[in-house]
């Protein structure tokens, strides 16, 4: 289940500079398996990140974070820490082609797009390096917070098809409505998540 993920990503916060340094000598140097380990359970929450920009079935979610894990692994094989260039810029690229290949693959429609418009739950600008993203744990419980301040029809449907791993159809007739006005509320609660998450943002810079 996608909360299962959630609560698997690093709570500890944020690579010091000089430790993620540390990091890719040891494995672009000295081949440390446990190294390249570290940085991928550390830039796993890039593919969380990604994969939340999309409006999508939990399921589907979660062939995007594993989509997106294998390009954030490609990314750490290829990196070239000595090109001062900030790895979370490097690696969303492989991470965002991997995603979008595969929704091309399987012919889903994605129903947030990537362009200039709404990004759900795009907390950190992508122009921010690695070092600014927020702590993982304070994120999660931010998520948390944000889902139970919304409407009780909003607030169930979000849970139901983001958490709870059930169809629009299955929400449609808890909820005593049609499916289609089940995505109207699916909607509606994606706006209000990532204003509110956005507007956290905001007040944390």
């Amino acid at each position: 289940m996608l909360i299962d993920y959630i609560k698997s990503l690093p709570k500890d916060g944020f690579l010091e500079l000089e430790k993620e340094v540390e990091l890719w000598i040891s494995y672009k140097k000295q081949g440390m398996i446990e190294a390249r380990q570290k940085l991928i359970e550390h830039y796993q929450f890039l593919v969380f990140r990604e994969a939340m920009k999309y409006s999508l079935q939990e399921t589907i979610i979660l062939d995007l974070i594993q989509e997106g894990t294998v390009g954030l692994m490609e990314a750490v094989e290829v990196f070239d820490p000595e090109r001062k260039v900030a790895f979370s810029l490097f690696a969303i690229h492989r991470i965002r082609g991997r995603m979008i290949d595969f929704l091309k693959k399987h012919n889903q429609e994605i129903l947030v797009g990537m362009e200039q418009e709404e990004q759900v739950f795009s907390l950190v600008p992508a122009a921010d390096n690695a070092f600014e993203l927020a702590d993982r744990k304070e994120l999660c419980e931010a998520v948390e917070k944000a889902i139970e301040r919304l409407p009780e029809k909003e607030q169930k449907v979000i849970r139901n098809v983001y958490l709870n791993e059930q169809t629009a159809l299955e929400t449609a007739e808890e909820l005593s409505v049609t499916t289609a006005y089940v995505y109207q509320l699916q909607k509606r609660g994606v706006r209000r998540l990532r204003g509110m998450l956005s507007k956290l943002m905001h007040e944390r810079k």
